[in-house]
């Protein structure tokens, strides 16, 4: 069974519907990328999945064993997280509690979690840096260290790179394509950017009046065939 299963999605926000006939599901180690317009319902469908809002119509159904809480996410960046006064050891930590049930206080196993996960991502000389004063890629690698120590099976992404400058925009990409490819994190990423999506992706859900979802190969067929139609 796949890992998120979810079956004829109608999206929207207090009844007005910004997306429909959505479905599509994520099967351990996919790379799958989000791709449509500003506006076409990609990060109302992550939160949707999430939990974070409800569907007006259809289902999600979570298999092998997932439940929303094994889910790490890595939202656009704010102006608020950018400014957020705590340490990168503080704020990898914080990943932990979604796991923490009833305990009040991290683990030694929480603790040995959060600097693994900073030592993958290359930050643990930063443990004890504020946030605030980290540089875009760092405190992205931040995050994502955070949203490690949320889960080991599947994380989402929304627009991981924007406002990054090219080289860490490569480092992020390279970043999580290990994390997919070496630690068989099944990842879910939103994406503007086409070039990365066709290196990268093993499946891609496009988001527009008539959605799609497939292969890579199958999404590169499909591009092709538009040129040659339009050409």
């Amino acid at each position: 069974m796949a890992l998120i299963t979810c079956k004829n999605l109608k999206l929207g926000y207090e009844g007005e519907v910004v997306v429909k006939d959505i479905s599509f599901e994520i099967n351990s180690g996919d790379y799958l990328c989000i791709i449509g317009d500003n506006g076409s319902g990609k990060t109302t469908l992550v939160k949707t999945i999430l939990g974070l809002n409800k569907p007006i119509e259809g289902e999600v159904i979570f298999g092998e064993g997932l439940s929303r809480t094994d889910i790490g996410y890595l939202s656009q960046r704010t102006d608020i997280q950018k400014d957020f006064p705590a340490t990168v050891s503080e704020i990898v930590l914080s990943g932990c509690l979604s796991h923490m049930k009833h305990r009040f206080f991290y683990s030694k196993e929480d603790k040995r979690m959060a600097m693994e996960n900073m030592e993958k991502m290359g930050i643990s000389n930063l443990a004890k840096t504020c946030f605030a004063n980290l540089s875009g890629g760092q405190q992205q690698r931040t995050l994502l260290a955070r949203a490690l120590c949320s889960t080991g099976k599947i994380i989402f992404l929304d627009e991981p790179v924007s406002s990054l400058d090219p080289e860490a925009t490569e480092e992020m990409y390279e970043i999580v394509n290990d994390l997919n490819k070496k630690d068989n994190i099944t990842i879910v990423m939103i994406s503007h950017d086409i070039r990365n999506v066709e290196k990268y992706a093993s499946h891609v859900l496009s988001i527009s009046d008539k959605s799609s979802y497939g292969t890579i190969e199958e999404f590169l067929e499909g591009e092709k065939k538009g040129v040659d139609d339009n050409g």
